[in-house]
């Protein structure tokens, strides 16, 4: 069996702060270290549970260059670097049984919740037939489109209750508690890995159980920018265009990876500053 891991790092215990996931910042590397340590502890898990599986591990914050390769465990095979197709998800495909989410946030505006954003500071909001979806939401519906299931997130405990609402089936991790937008109640780094091996060993067995998420097509798909000029080059798109107020821009997908991948596309427009 094929399985995907993918690995952001606001939701890694004991990260609290951007300097912690900025590569810019004095405090970046040790959460680097934090990130590939938890993402070796769910591949172990995997492994536990399944010895003949092909793991494969998406690096998925910012630059998409963060795990490091040398200290990540060598059974598994790391996709890493952008741009590329699916983004947060390479790797996956119609192979895929089972895909689990590591380090994960919650969507922008969800609170209290550490690092809550939606991709990036420019998206405030992405509706997908009128439901608010955040990281967790649009991938584990991403997944779903190929008929492969989230069965498991870590993050804080507004992550985890994210997902358990689009699937409750699903195993979590709380590695945190939150307290607010820099600040939260941290589980030490070796708990939660432990606790996630064992958690990724029983999502992992209980795959058959959990339900992949779909939406079917045709869909209706909006997104609130934070600045009035990000509309200006969302709408130069064809297909896209502008929705009731000044901040909110519009299209019609048909199905989840068309919705997907032209998210992808406006999130990067949204980062061009005008000139």
């Amino acid at each position: 069996m094929k399985v995907l891991i993918s690995v952001d790092m606001e939701g890694i215990s004991g990260v609290v702060h951007s300097v912690e996931t900025n590569p810019d910042r004095y405090d970046y590397e040790r959460g680097r270290a934090l990130t590939t340590a938890e993402a070796n502890a769910v591949i172990a898990g995997v492994l536990d549970a399944e010895p003949e599986a092909v793991v494969w591990v998406a690096d998925a914050h910012g630059s998409f260059r963060n795990l490091l390769p040398e200290d990540l465990d060598r059974r598994a095979h790391l996709v890493r670097g952008r741009p590329r197709p699916l983004g947060m998800l390479a790797g996956l495909d119609e192979h895929t049984e089972a895909v689990l989410l590591v380090g994960y946030h919650a969507r922008a505006g969800s609170g209290p919740a550490v690092l809550a954003h939606t991709m990036s500071d420019a998206i405030l909001d992405v509706r997908v037939g009128g439901r608010s979806l955040g990281e967790i939401g649009l991938n584990a519906a991403m997944a779903g489109h190929l008929d492969a299931p989230v069965v498991l997130l870590s993050g804080d405990d507004t992550a985890c209750a994210e997902l358990s609402e689009l699937v409750p089936s699903a195993v979590t991790v709380a590695v945190k508690q939150a307290l607010g937008q820099a600040a939260a109640v941290a589980l030490h780094p070796q708990e939660a890995r432990e606790r996630l091996r064992h958690a990724a060993a029983d999502a992992i067995t209980q795959r058959a159980s959990i339900p992949p998420l779909t939406m079917a097509g045709p869909l209706e798909v909006e997104i609130d920018l934070y600045g009035p000029y990000m509309v200006d080059l969302a709408v130069l798109v064809p297909g896209v265009a502008r929705v009731g107020g000044g901040r909110t821009v519009g299209f019609h997908a048909a199905d989840v990876a068309e919705a997907y991948r032209l998210v992808q596309l406006l999130v990067q427009l949204a980062t061009i500053k005008p000139g």
